[in-house]
């Protein structure tokens, strides 16, 4: 890995009911996921990526091997505007955990649930 490279390359948010997952998450980021072919009993839709472009890229998955969860590694959405994407989450069946909070020089984050009951963040700075 060189020094220009982010250390995280790829996540996968598990779910249990993929058309409900893919209605909220395109819903709050404004963006649609794509289908990644996986063969039987595995499904993964992709979130927008870039190759080249800094940060990491992830799919929702329903693999019979993974559950959703409040627990565990958190992982952060950019967004044009925290208390904007927060209102759609809780709109598209979320539930807002921590409202839109200031985080000094880095902007302001918020937390929801998503419909599949998976803590996620949200990151912008405005």
């Amino acid at each position: 890995m060189s020094q220009e490279d982010n250390s995280v390359g790829w996540f996968e948010i598990p779910v249990l009911d993929m058309d409900r997952a893919r209605g909220f998450y395109a819903w709050v980021l404004g963006e649609e996921l794509t289908e990644m072919p996986m063969g039987e009993d595995v499904e993964m839709y992709a979130f927008p990526w870039r190759y080249g472009a800094g940060g990491a890229s992830g799919a929702l998955i329903r693999h019979p091997l993974m559950r959703p969860a409040r627990i565990g590694t958190l992982v952060y959405f950019i967004c044009a505007e925290v208390g904007e994407a927060a209102e759609r989450a809780a709109a598209a069946g979320g539930v807002v955990v921590q409202g839109k909070t200031r985080v000094g020089e880095h902007g302001y984050i918020a937390l929801v649930e998503d419909t599949e009951g998976n803590l996620i963040g949200l990151h912008s700075q405005r």
